[in-house]
């Protein structure tokens, strides 16, 4: 059972409780950096957001068969006022508690059911190969995305592509796309940049990046880049937990080299993953 299956396990099993990140990343066996990248890649919720659908679903459920003390229902989907229950359960759904209480209706509510899974998403990758990263200054576009696949990526490289091999100090031959500042809701930013000497003359309107040297776990993508996103969740969710490795919160990115080719898509990638040897406890 890989962590997201193991979540998902627990969230099912305690959501009326009292329930946070950090008890459900301990019962998965990860971090909670681990767990937030890996259950977004999965299910494309946040672990909370997920946790917070769950239970204001079950308590419309609830409502929908007439129940009759609302303050009841909040308190046993974790809320400690009516009000606040009322405030997430109208954010959710459009609906207030009283009108789905009053229809005793579900119709056009989007309900959070419990997600299955008793297969891994994806194979799993190759194995990796180990690096000993150096310190990279990268220059190029940033932008946030919150939880997903983050649609707008490929219109980000769009834009970045004219500053390809004209940005000063550049060093020529890689490009990379560097995942960093994720947070607990899956959120992070992305970078579309290239490796440079120094920041001195690099132009305002590109942003600058500095990445620490660091150990990485280097994995190969063959196939088109429009697939890399099944490889990462499989890095995640099938490689990490079963080596003997923990991820870093730090920059992780693809690297592009001269082999890849940005109008075909093709040509291979490089995910570079930072790690650390696990402590046996």
């Amino acid at each position: 059972m890989n962590p997201v299956e193991q979540a998902l396990w627990y969230i099912e099993n305690r959501f009326a409780g009292e329930l946070s990140l950090d008890d459900v990343s301990a019962a998965a066996g990860v971090s909670r950096f681990h767990l937030s990248r890996a259950f977004v890649l999965t299910t494309g919720s946040p672990v909370m957001t997920y946790v917070r659908a769950r239970r204001l679903s079950e308590a419309a459920k609830t409502l929908a068969t007439g129940a009759p003390d609302i303050l009841d229902v909040a308190l046993s989907a974790g809320y400690g006022s009516h009000e606040a229950f009322t405030r997430a359960f109208r954010d959710l759904f459009g609906q207030t508690p009283e009108q789905v209480r009053e229809y005793r209706s579900l119709q056009n509510l989007v309900l959070q059911e419990p997600i299955r899974m008793t297969t891994p998403p994806h194979a799993s990758p190759v194995v990796p190969t180990f690096a000993e990263g150096k310190a990279l200054l990268i220059a190029g576009i940033s932008e946030h995305y919150g939880c997903g696949p983050g649609a707008g990526i490929p219109a980000q490289w769009q834009r970045f592509g004219p500053f390809i091999g004209s940005v000063p100090g550049e060093v020529y031959g890689t490009t990379y796309g560097v995942i960093h500042n994720s947070d607990d809701e899956g959120g992070y930013d992305y970078m579309c940049g290239v490796e440079v000497a120094d920041f001195s003359r690099i132009p305002v309107e590109l942003h600058r990046l500095r990445i620490a040297p660091q150990t990485y776990a280097v994995f190969e993508h063959k196939g088109h880049v429009s697939s890399i996103s099944a490889t990462i969740q499989a890095i995640w969710t099938a490689w990490l937990p079963s080596s003997d490795h923990d991820a870093v919160d730090a920059p992780s990115f693809e690297r592009y080299g001269l082999a890849f080719d940005p109008q075909t898509g093709f040509g291979g990638v490089e995910f570079w993953l930072p790690v650390k040897r696990r402590i046996a406890p």
